[in-house]
């Protein structure tokens, strides 16, 4: 009966599982993984997830599956491993809020976002939320494997984060600290999400709600008036008695990070 059939593949899992059956299995040698590279799944969709851990064992990489995003925190909090595959839409809790929940926790392992929702702003979402990569569905299981590959290797030698330079201004994403005229500058939690996220998008107007979303971690979403006294204090900190002046107030409510003369 019905009970009894196996769940329809999804066009991305069939995508994904097509291109591991059609040879890519063990595809790039001995030396992808090691048995001491331990990586983390969370996704929902159960022969997704279980083709990814099949796919990944075989490159020779230790593999646990967590099927919602609550089990997917616990473990990526106190699991100790070296890369995490997490879906953006998860039963439970959502993909975003665990990426942000392990970021607010300082747990910084390199992690790569995987969803069907590609537009833009799914996007930028996911990165501002704290993903280092990002792979929309239907993807090809050699794709995977080379972001998976980068990401780690970018671990390996110090930067699981990316680190971004605006004129005078650096930042450095895993470090999460902050550089003005090579200067340190002492930022909180909240004022760093805040400047990552506009340097992040250097040139483009965020609103103020969009910046918000940034601070998020749990409980409701705060209000868009709540990022003003953090802008108002990196403004302080960045820009005063300084030239040029970085981060700059746009009509309508919204802030964007330039040169004076871009």
């Amino acid at each position: 009966g019905a009970a009894g059939r196996p769940p329809v593949p999804s066009r991305g899992v069939m995508y994904v599982l097509q291109r591991y059956e059609a040879g890519f299995r063990g595809s790039s040698g001995p030396d992808n993984g090691s048995d001491m590279t331990r990586l983390l799944v969370i996704e929902d969709e159960p022969l997704l997830a279980d083709t990814l851990r099949k796919g990944l064992q075989d490159e020779r990489f230790v593999v646990d599956v967590a099927y919602d995003g609550l089990a997917g925190l616990r473990a990526a909090e106190h699991g100790g491993y070296d890369l995490v595959l997490l879906d953006l839409l998860l039963p439970g809790l959502p993909g975003l809020a665990v990426c942000r929940r392990l970021r607010a926790a300082g747990v910084n392992v390199p992690l790569l976002m995987l969803t069907g929702l590609g537009s833009t702003a799914d996007v930028v979402a996911g990165l501002d939320a704290g993903a280092d990569d990002y792979l929309t569905k239907p993807f090809g299981f050699t794709e995977l494997l080379g972001r998976v590959r980068a990401l780690l290797q970018r671990a390996a030698i110090g930067q699981s984060g990316p680190r971004y330079r605006v004129g005078p201004l650096e930042l450095d994403v895993a470090a999460q600290r902050a550089w003005r005229d090579g200067a340190e500058v002492a930022l909180t939690f909240e004022e760093f999400k805040v400047l990552e996220a506009l340097v992040r998008r250097r040139g483009m107007v965020l609103s103020k709600s969009r910046i918000a979303q940034t601070l998020w971690v749990r409980g409701p979403l705060p209000a868009p008036d709540a990022v003003e006294p953090h802008v108002a204090s990196l403004r302080r900190k960045i820009d005063r008695n300084r030239s040029p002046r970085l981060i700059h107030p746009v009509g309508g409510g919204g802030y964007v990070v330039r040169l004076e003369d871009e």
